[in-house]
């Protein structure tokens, strides 16, 4: 598979993941509504929606940030430096792509956030 068609699949990923919502997000209107938030069982599944929609928004920009680093990665020459690969992932927005030392424990941290990696 080609660098360029990985960042395609990366940024694919990040779409269907953004679609998935549509309903969720419709979902979370009627549950919203003034009638039915009175209840602390909805109160409680309106709050499991949002850290599910932040979940999904996490995915979504990770995905777009590899696929970025991806398209970054194949203007290499194949003789670019360590260096330089390391410079493109310390360039994105999300730490847990940013900083080595987060990279797949960010699932482990409780931090408020839903955090999926």
């Amino acid at each position: 598979m080609s660098l360029q068609k990985l960042a395609r699949e990366l940024d694919e990923t990040a779409r269907q993941t953004a679609s998935m919502l549509e309903g969720i997000t419709e979902a979370l209107g009627v549950l919203a509504d003034g009638r039915l938030n009175k209840d602390p069982s909805v109160s409680h599944a309106v709050h499991l929606i949002v850290t599910a929609l932040q979940g999904q928004d996490r995915i979504e920009q990770r995905c777009h940030n590899m696929a970025l680093a991806v398209r970054q990665f194949a203007l290499l020459p194949a003789t670019a430096p360590d260096s330089v690969y390391e410079e493109i992932w310390a360039s994105l927005t999300l730490d847990e792509l940013r900083v080595p030392s987060l990279s797949g424990i960010a699932a482990h941290q409780s931090h408020g956030d839903a955090e999926l990696f």
